[in-house]
């Protein structure tokens, strides 16, 4: 592991997984606090706000189409838990991915991530924009990226889940995280 991926993974122990999914499915999701509003462009070209998002719970996730390992296990599981949600996907639960490569993912580039992962883009954006933007964006979400020699983007791999009301509620830290807890947790927030 390199002196750069150790740092990241410190400073993702230490920063957002603080604010985890570790409360009993018997009580209420802990609020973390307002999610960071952000208006990004679709792999249809077409702008997406968080905001507009309001009265919908969204599971907001980073990724770089080129990656070639966690990020493919973390869409993959995603679009799984897609499926297991049934009528509510879409209408009252929506996912958005967010690129950490802007300048290499663009809305085609996004579009194709998204079809080989048979992605539901009624109800699944895949966002891209101003690097500067993106990466401000990500920040607030308690993402690091950075480039690598090689092209790379080393990142914090963070996936939030985001109520109605538009208030942070949890956040799981990697790809391997427990997938129907997920969808319960997904769930639940609609309540």
């Amino acid at each position: 592991m390199s002196r750069w991926q150790t740092l990241l993974l410190s400073l993702a122990l230490l920063s957002g997984p603080a604010h985890a999914h570790d409360v009993s499915h018997n009580q209420r999701l802990p609020t973390i606090g307002p999610a960071a509003d952000f208006t990004l462009t679709s792999q249809d070209r077409t702008p997406v706000a968080l905001h507009d998002l309001r009265g919908k719970v969204v599971a907001v996730a980073f990724i770089f189409a080129s990656c070639a390992d966690i990020c493919p296990m973390l869409t993959d599981n995603m679009a799984r838990v897609k499926t297991k949600l049934g009528s509510t996907f879409g209408s009252e639960i929506v996912f958005v991915t967010i690129t950490v490569d802007p300048e290499r993912d663009t809305p085609e580039v996004l579009k194709q991530y998204a079809e080989s992962f048979g992605a539901d883009l009624k109800g699944w954006s895949f966002l891209t924009g101003d690097p500067a933007i993106v990466h401000e964006v990500g920040r607030k979400y308690g993402v690091i990226a950075r480039k690598t020699a090689k092209g790379d983007v080393d990142h914090t791999l963070l996936t939030s889940l985001v109520d109605p009301n538009g208030m942070l509620r949890v956040q799981y830290l990697g790809a391997g995280f427990d997938l129907e807890e997920f969808r319960s947790d997904l769930l639940s927030l609609l309540e």
